[in-house]
């Protein structure tokens, strides 16, 4: 069974996964990565070839990903989006969402602005994208983990306690 964690971007998932792949000693595939070793930088992808595009390549390393047993699945924040995703996800994983509040989630990506949907206006962009991905989180998870006020050795304590 794979423990697949998602959330918006700044919620914690590739910091995270990281930790608990020590904990539990786990392989970690972060889908972000795997898509920057296969096809490029995710801003470069964006750019000159669209999101839709983006979302394509995306559902392909998604299905790659799941197909893998007993790892730690990080997801980039819109992999949700397509149901075929979930529904990937699902056939061999459990999915945490990590929840964070906008301004906890501003928090923590105020430094990086190198996100391709949060360029140019990190503040004015993410809470219409929360308000709309938030219940899609909702609806994919198994489990969903509030992560205001953690630290990451705090959240891999509480997916640690669930039951997976």
């Amino acid at each position: 069974m794979n423990i697949v964690l998602v959330g918006m971007p700044g919620s914690g998932k590739s910091t995270v996964s990281y930790r608990l792949s020590k904990i539990l000693n786990r392989k970690v595939i972060d889908t972000d990565c795997e898509i920057v070793k296969k096809y490029g930088e995710i801003n470069k992808i964006f750019s000159e070839c669209g999101e839709e595009k983006f979302r394509d390549i995306e559902t392909e390393i998604i299905k790659e990903c799941s197909a893998l047993n007993g790892v730690i699945i990080s997801t980039g924040g819109g992999s949700i989006l397509r149901e075929e995703n979930v529904k990937s996800l699902k056939l061999n994983g459990k999915i945490i969402y990590l929840y964070a509040t906008p301004e906890t989630l501003l928090k923590r990506i105020e430094d990086n602005t190198d996100r391709p949907l949060l360029k140019n206006g990190a503040k004015e962009k993410l809470t219409p994208l929360f308000v709309c991905r938030a219940p899609i989180y909702e609806k994919a998870a198994d489990f969903k983990i509030i992560t205001d006020g953690l630290t990451p050795e705090q959240i891999c304590k509480k997916i640690t306690e669930l039951e997976l």
